[in-house]
Parts: structure tokens; sequence; C-alpha cells
């Protein structure tokens, strides 16, 4: 079956297993490929906050303190290892077991939505985008990093050839680009950095607030 008509269940199951061994499996990305964009990303957060797709809450020191944080993954064994670094941490945060796809809150409910590497393995990223903005207030802001689309042409065969064994053994997409449905969506891009050969794309967009 292919891995974009993979059922939550089954994308459920996938992440649960992944889960004990995800920290270190991020480490090499981390060092060499996604540079600060953690930092970078949950530094401009502000108000109350949703990060989607918190995983294992690698995300989870970089935040002010001042945030108001919840987070949302489909993965319960992912979560419970987040409840564990919150509690190192001592830092407060509203966990819920939810899909990328579906987000259980509200229109309009969070002044800042974060996603870091997240959009890159949910079935549908357009659809994920446009739950994250849902979710958003009206001049709030919008926050994602995802390794995406390389600029040259090269760099995208390699991805591509990539795709032939990621997609269908773990729905991992390489050749995805977040920044088009956010400019779809009308949000204002108001920082935007994107390096190592463009794999890496880190973007900040404000939602409009709408004319009264």
């Amino acid at each position: 079956m292919p891995a974009d008509h993979l059922s939550a269940e089954r994308r459920r199951r996938f992440w649960d297993r992944s889960a004990a061994g995800y920290d270190r499996q991020m480490q090499f990305a981390e060092r060499y490929f996604l540079g600060d964009s953690r930092a970078w990303v949950c530094s401009q957060a502000a108000g109350r906050t949703l990060e989607v797709a918190i995983g294992t809450g690698l995300n989870l020191p970089f935040y002010p303190a001042g945030v108001q944080l919840a987070g949302v993954d489909l993965s319960p064994a992912m979560l419970a290892l987040a409840r564990h670094r919150a509690a190192d941490l001592g830092r407060a945060v509203d966990l819920r077991e939810g899909d990328a796809l579906a987000l259980p809150f509200p229109d309009s409910s969070f002044d800042t939505v974060v996603c870091t590497f997240g959009l890159c393995a949910v079935p549908d990223d357009g659809r994920a985008v446009a739950e994250a903005v849902r979710v958003l207030r009206p001049g709030g802001l919008l926050l994602l990093a995802d390794h995406v689309e390389g600029a040259a042409w090269p760099v995208r065969v390699i991805q591509w050839l990539i795709e032939i064994v990621s997609v269908p053994l773990q729905g991992e997409h390489a050749l995805r680009r977040p920044l088009r449905h956010v400019e779809a969506a009308g949000l204002e891009i108001t920082r935007r950095e994107r390096f190592k050969l463009g794999i890496v794309e880190r973007l900040a967009a404000r939602k409009p607030v709408a004319a009264s």
C-alpha cells in the first residue's frame, strides 16, 4: 500500500516502534544538517503555543520560559518520552495524542504554531499546513523547519532516488516544499532561511488579521 494511503493506525504503530531509537537516529542530522534550526524556530514562539508532531520533545529546551506550550503527536510512545523530557526540564506541557491532519483544537486557539521536521512524514503536508493555519489566531505566527527539495537538480535526483525507498518504507518524503502551502494559505512570510544545498528550510509566517 502506498505510504500516502497508510491509515493513522499503521502510522501510529510505525512511530511507536521508532520511538526508543528516535533521538539517537536524529543525532547525525542534528550535527551535520539541521544546524540551530530548533533554537531558531522555538525562540520566536510567544503566548499560547502548539507544537505539531512534538515527537520525543527535542524542541522543549529551546522554548522561552513564558510560553504556554501544548503538543500533539500521533504516537503514544513518543509522547511518553516527551513527558519524561518535560518533567526533567521542569516545564509544564499539555501533551495530547492527535493527528497533524485533524488537530483536536478549535479554530484560532493559538498565538503560535510550531512544526519542525514533521511535515516530511505526514501523508498530506498541504492538509497539515491548513490545519496549523486553522488553529492559529489571526495575527498569529506559524514557525516551520524541515528538510525540503534541494535547490539544484542533481540534489533533487538523489532525493528522488531516496524517496523510492523511504516513502513506501516509512512515509518519509524528501521532495516537499511546505513554503508553497504556507504562501497559498495567504500567510505573510516574515523570515526565511534555506541552507545545506537548499535541503533545509525554516520560516516564520504571519496569519493575516481579518478586515474589520
